[in-house]
């Protein structure tokens, strides 16, 4: 009888092929956020900070975007703003709505961040080819794209 474990070492099925890469791209950026100076991020604050604008973004936007629920968006949102990445703001089209939007610090960070998954993702591309990595992420985009629909029309 094969384990479990020794299936997801020779034939992981594809959730655990999402967490492995999730878990080691979230690795390599939060570190080297830390080595610019960013160091009081945890990984969970990636569920806001990934999807935010310079502009702003509602909390509903980003609970849709990140998959996850309004309530731990809405926590995410307390810690940033305690930590100094985000404030929220009247947003001018609905006076009743607010804006998640970035700080001095959150817009360093995002540039940050950005540069980081460029050289991260430009180390793969170099790795399969150009070609072959735009295929790649494609392929995972309509997979990401197909399992959250049949989640959603359960």
């Amino acid at each position: 009888m094969v384990t479990r474990a020794e299936r997801n070492a020779t034939d992981p099925d594809l959730g655990v092929l999402a967490g492995r890469l999730l878990f080691a791209v979230q690795r390599e950026l939060f570190a080297t956020l830390a080595e610019q100076g960013f160091d009081d991020l945890k990984h969970r604050h990636g569920a806001v900070l990934a999807y935010l604008d310079p502009g702003g973004v509602r909390a509903t936007e980003l609970s849709r975007l990140s998959g996850q629920y309004k309530q731990i968006i809405g926590t995410l949102i307390d810690e940033l703003v305690a930590l100094g990445y985000v404030e929220r703001r009247p947003d001018p089209t609905d006076r009743r709505a607010k804006l998640i939007c970035p700080t001095a610090r959150g817009l360093a960070q995002m540039r940050a961040a950005d540069t980081i998954m460029a050289a991260i993702q430009q180390r793969h591309a170099g790795r399969l080819g150009q070609a072959g990595y735009e295929r790649f992420k494609r392929t995972l985009a309509d997979i990401t794209a197909h399992q959250r629909d049949a989640v959603s029309a359960e």
